[in-house]
């Protein structure tokens, strides 16, 4: 049995340790909101927080997280402010185009917050680096961060 504090409760698996976190998330707690994308930690679809720190899910074994870890989805972030602002700013920004990726561009974006309050271009880029959208909708993804975090939109740079 495997123990997940997932979004503030704590949930017992019957799951083999080695179950990819994305997997337990979704199939055992029904947590459907982490995506799957690429299965090796490339595309960012399945990003979650492991103790506040955007991690990839598809690549996380359940018996590699710490006793006591605490796991966030995107079905929680919005019960934090800095969640609530990303999302608003989403929807103001009309960021979403297909939507796929939106769940762990949050989550990366929520992450980055966190650290850094009041982010420079450079500083999305590159916490943003690994997380794909194929719809392209970068320069959008950057300004409603920007937009969250109360930063003026003075982006010069191309999508």
């Amino acid at each position: 049995m495997i123990t997940l504090t997932v979004n503030g409760k704590a949930h017992r698996l019957d799951v083999p340790e080695d179950m990819p976190l994305l997997w337990a998330l979704r199939d055992e707690l029904e947590l459907p909101g982490t995506k799957f994308g690429c299965g090796v930690a490339q595309c960012g679809a399945c990003t979650v927080h492991i103790d506040g720190v955007a991690t990839r899910a598809c690549a996380t074994p359940v018996g590699s997280l710490e006793a006591g870890a605490k796991i966030t989805t995107i079905e929680a972030i919005g019960a934090t402010a800095q969640g609530k602002a990303l999302q608003a700013a989403w929807l103001e920004v009309d960021v979403m185009q297909c939507g796929y990726c939106q769940a762990g561009q949050i989550m990366s974006a929520a992450a980055l917050l966190k650290t850094t309050p009041k982010p420079t271009d450079d500083d999305i880029d590159a916490a943003m680096e690994g997380n794909l959208c194929r719809c392209a909708t970068y320069k959008r993804i950057r300004e409603a961060i920007k937009s969250a975090a109360g930063v003026a939109l003075t982006d010069t740079r191309e999508a």
